[in-house]
């Protein structure tokens, strides 16, 4: 499908994006602002989002005519995946929680964006 190799170069950009933007802060002095496990937290979505695209692809192989449901549900997938990546990182006692939450949901919302805008752009093919 057209669609998903797509979605996989956009994936591949987009966190190469959030990459840069996190090393621009660093470089520019504003550490602080950045937790430890930023990269950790960078993967984690790139490779969930990874396997989402996947598997919604291979879902959708058999019939589109399930497009949005489908993605709801990985989106509904990747919130209680991020909710446990969450709990355990509480749970090992990880230092400065606060700002590790902070940094987890901005990198959150920015892939999510992302699946709303795959979302957007695919519909209007499938609403047919």
């Amino acid at each position: 499908m057209k669609i998903f190799s797509s979605m996989y170069t956009k994936l591949i950009g987009l966190t190469l994006g959030i990459a840069a933007l996190v090393a621009i802060i660093s470089m520019l002095g504003f550490e602080q602002l950045l937790h430890a496990k930023v990269w950790n937290i960078i993967l984690f979505f790139f490779f969930l989002t990874l396997v989402m695209v996947f598997l919604t692809q291979l879902i959708l192989k058999n019939g589109e005519e399930n497009f949005a449901q489908v993605v709801l549900g990985a989106t509904i997938f990747r919130f209680f995946f991020s909710l446990g990546y969450i709990l355990i990182f509480l749970f090992l006692g990880l230092d400065n929680i606060i700002l590790f939450v902070t940094n987890f949901f901005a990198v959150y919302l920015l892939y999510l964006l992302f699946d709303i805008y795959g979302l957007i752009t695919n519909l209007r093919p499938h609403s047919k």
